[in-house]
Order: C-alpha cells, then sequence, then structure tokens
C-alpha cells in the first residue's frame, strides 16, 4: 500500500494494488474508487484532501509490516 499527495492539486491517492484500474466509482463527493479487472478495489483518490481529512499525522495500529518507507 502506498500514499501519495499533490499539494499542487490537493488530491490523495492510495495504492491498494499494483494491478491497472479497469473502472472507477465516485463514491462520494470528490472520493473516487478505482476497481481492476477482477472486481478488487486498487486505489483510492481523494480531491481537496486537505477539506476531507487531516493530512497533518498518519497513524498506523495492529498492521503485519514488514518495512516502512518515508519519502519528501
Amino acid at each position: 500500500m502506498r500514499l501519495d499527495y499533490d499539494p499542487q492539486t490537493d488530491s490523495l491517492y492510495i495504492h491498494l494494488s499494483d494491478a491497472p484500474a479497469r473502472d472507477s466509482l465516485e463514491v462520494g463527493e470528490g472520493v473516487v474508487v478505482d476497481v481492476g479487472a477482477q472486481g478488487q478495489v486498487v486505489g483510492i483518490d481523494i480531491q481537496h484532501a486537505s477539506r476531507q481529512v487531516d493530512l497533518r499525522a498518519l497513524s498506523v495500529s495492529h498492521l503485519p509490516l514488514t518495512s516502512v518507507a518515508l519519502a519528501a
């Protein structure tokens, strides 16, 4: 899983899979879920992210992580 934030467009994309999206479904205003060929959710796009979520902190709990990478 990977989170990408673009400050120029104020969009947050949550990559859940490396599989390509085959379809997109708008599930709320400015929130689009990308779906792969097998019907699996491959990503979530949040437009105007700073207005919809608190981007100042990220909390992770109880995930079986083997590595964490932070990029500027």
